[in-house]
């Protein structure tokens, strides 16, 4: 694991923004993924429900039975057009679906049903504001918003470490899921929450997630790069599911300083997949980042 030893005159916090300043600047961008508020999955009549006894809420699509079919949920469609809408976006009157694959014991199928080429929504803006100074004066924020995009969740793996084993409970297993993927414009974890936070009260007015973090359904992954100055945006490392806007600050401002750390030891940024540890404060490289050939 990399420990940071690196000097406080390397990253200075501005009074006007709150961002990392002077010899090196953070890029911070956002994939929320919400749990649509809707009674039943994406692509299955089963039911949706939170501590539910494991493998109760469980179709024969969800467990992948060969010859099953998905039905799309209506529901989800127009909670996905509805937030689209307050968040400015273009709603494609087309739209489509893609697979994307990966292999992992609680995805059966071994694929996720999801949208990249061709989402519900495109080209928004978030519009929030950020508490700095002792004063906790509020400066206005915009983050843009690429696209928007159904897909549904994967199921749940539950690690027994004194039998060393794994079991799976796939009740989550195609759960509708939105996904609001953010443009790189923030700049630290203050940024982040913050957005975070703002967009957690919309989708409530708007009654289209419930984003109670701590039941996981709102769950955010951040991609966050360093550079110097002038120069073109770092490699980028992604922090996946957070599900805390503290936490997230946390492991954003963490994962900068690590960066910065590495590139001042003369090294090199990986471009891959890391995991928040919230009782050590650290994030923890999981595997290599996928690629768009895993998009078919």
């Amino acid at each position: 694991m990399w420990h940071i030893q690196i000097s406080k005159r390397h990253l200075t916090r501005s009074h006007k923004n709150g961002c990392y300043t002077r010899k090196w600047l953070g890029v911070v961008g956002l994939e929320i993924h919400a749990q649509l508020c809707s009674n039943s999955k994406l692509f299955s009549g089963s039911w949706v429900q939170f501590s539910a006894p494991p493998n109760s809420l469980v179709s024969f699509l969800d467990a992948s039975l060969p010859g099953t079919l998905p039905v799309l949920n209506k529901r989800s469609v127009e909670a996905a057009v509805m937030t689209g809408l307050a968040l400015n976006c273009t709603i494609n009157k087309k739209s489509k679906f893609d697979r994307k694959h990966y292999f992992y014991a609680d995805l059966p199928v071994g694929y996720q049903i999801t949208q990249q080429r061709c989402p519900i929504a495109i080209s928004g803006s978030l519009a929030y504001s950020l508490c700095v100074g002792k004063n906790r004066n509020h400066i206005p924020k915009l983050a843009r918003i690429k696209q928007i995009q159904l897909e549904q969740d994967s199921g749940k793996s539950l690690h027994d470490d004194a039998r060393t084993q794994t079991l799976i409970d796939l009740n989550r297993a195609g759960v509708g899921l939105m996904e609001i993927v953010m443009e790189p414009d923030m700049c630290c974890g203050d940024e982040a929450a913050a957005a975070v936070r703002e967009l957690q009260l919309i989708l409530q007015t708007l009654g289209t997630s419930h984003g109670n973090m701590a039941e996981g359904q709102l769950r955010v992954d951040a991609n966050i790069s360093v550079h110097r100055p002038g120069e073109p945006y770092g490699v980028r490392a992604e922090v996946k599911n957070i599900n805390s806007a503290r936490f997230l600050a946390r492991a954003i401002d963490y994962e900068i300083l690590r960066q910065i750390g590495v590139l001042e030891n003369g090294g090199e940024i990986v471009n891959e997949t890391r995991a928040f540890d919230y009782k050590t404060g650290q994030t923890i490289s999981m595997r290599d980042k996928e690629g768009k050939q895993d998009y078919r």
